[in-house]
């Protein structure tokens, strides 16, 4: 069964502990043994988790991974417990994991497949505070983009408790909201709501939408009997040959391709299986000499002409071929948007229709980061494609890091 990634990175407890480490046990392998996995709660709000990219909650579980470095010192990077890689970092038996027994309930004998109760089971959110004001100076930065926020401008704020004795504001711009850790269920609740001019009610009221929606795709994506019907049908319904990119920027896709949040994807292609061997590639710069000054689908040419003769190999060894390439023209171009997406998705087509081989492809449309603009979590080097593919795209088949 798909777990919902929002409810999941919202909700860490020793069950996903548990799950995640039966699904390692599958993956054991002597390559890791340089590796030590370790278990704590979040000291602080600063660290990010390296699989989502989004902030681990000050007092949210997390797991560590930590190597010696070449330098001297160990390095550790830090995960939500749903989004620990498991694959690449197995944990063993969970009793043994660096930290596990000044875990809440980590010494209870509780069965692999018991379940905690609701009491014990404690969200970030109720750790968490989240207000809402304008700015009263110019001195704060944002923590989502690292944009300075001005003086006035509205500003949502996560207060935590410090170990310290105060309490710790975190300030976003509101485009910036990490709403994934900072869940905003009702816009009315939140703190100085009362002081908000009325039209700003409605940019917070699109924040509580959007996370809704969040919900809504995961909800659908968490059903097993549904799962298959959600895939064919996110790109929205037929309308003469084409499918509906997104009815407000009125863009349109080929019948072939679908959407799922920002990125577009083409996935039914004939003869594409799913497998545990991946070979992915970048597209422009990697297998197709592209410019950015030529738009056009007609508009690309071979890297090299062995590519499509090595790609077929790899194929035939049991490998799925995946593209993910990023395409920001399709969101920066406001009033050519159909151009951009005709040009990206035509060279796709065309690359693929020449090398005669099933690729499955995925093309992140969001923004880098920058100024009032969270980094899209799909755009490389984000992992958010890679785990789009990994967790909904690939039939349930495990992936082989080492292959």
């Amino acid at each position: 069964m798909l777990v919902p990634f929002s409810s999941l990175a919202q909700n860490p407890s020793l069950l996903l502990l548990r799950a995640a480490t039966r699904a390692a046990c599958f993956a054991m392998s002597t390559s890791q043994a340089a590796v030590t996995v370790s278990v704590e709660y979040a000291k602080s709000g600063r660290s990010t988790c390296k699989g989502c990219s989004a902030a681990i909650a000050s007092g949210a579980l997390r797991l560590g991974a930590s190597a010696r470095d070449p330098r001297g010192f160990d390095n550790t990077k830090w995960y939500h417990v749903a989004c620990f890689p498991a694959s690449s970092h197995p944990l063993g038996p969970v009793e043994g994991i660096t930290g596990f027994d000044a875990i809440k309930g980590g010494n209870a004998a509780v069965g692999p497949l018991d379940e905690p109760s609701p009491k014990k089971v404690k969200r970030v959110a109720e750790k968490t505070s989240v207000s809402v004001e304008y700015a009263k100076s110019g001195r704060s930065t944002c923590k989502g983009c690292s944009e300075n926020i001005p003086k006035g401008a509205l500003r949502l704020g996560a207060s935590a408790r410090d170990p310290r004795g105060f309490d710790n504001t975190k300030w976003y711009h509101v485009a910036c909201f990490p709403a994934s850790s900072y869940p905003v269920s009702c816009v009315e609740n939140l703190k100085g709501i009362d002081s908000i001019k009325t039209e700003d009610h409605e940019k917070l009221q699109e924040l509580e939408e959007k996370q809704k929606g969040d919900g809504n795709v995961a909800d659908q994506l968490n059903e097993p009997n549904q799962n298959k019907e959600m895939v064919d049908n996110m790109g929205g319904s037929k309308k003469d040959g084409e499918k509906s990119l997104e009815e407000a920027k009125g863009t349109t896709l080929p019948a072939h391709w679908k959407v799922f949040d920002t990125v577009i994807f083409c996935e039914k292609e004939d003869d594409l299986h799913a497998s545990a061997k991946i070979a992915a590639f970048d597209f422009d710069g990697c297998l197709v000499k592209t410019s950015v000054r030529r738009i056009g689908a007609d508009e690309w040419s071979l890297m090299h002409k062995s590519i499509p003769v090595k790609l077929q190999e790899l194929y035939n060894d049991g490998y799925k071929l995946v593209i993910f390439t990023n395409e920001s023209n399709i969101e920066r171009w406001k009033n050519k948007r159909q151009v951009a997406v005709d040009s990206k998705v035509g060279r796709l087509d065309q690359f693929i229709e020449r090398a005669k081989v099933p690729i499955q492809v995925f093309i992140a449309c969001g923004l880098g980061k920058g100024k009032g603009t969270p980094d899209d979590q799909y755009r490389k080097p984000n992992p958010g494609m890679w785990w789009l593919m990994a967790q909904h795209f690939n039939s349930g088949v495990k992936i082989d890091m080492d292959q």
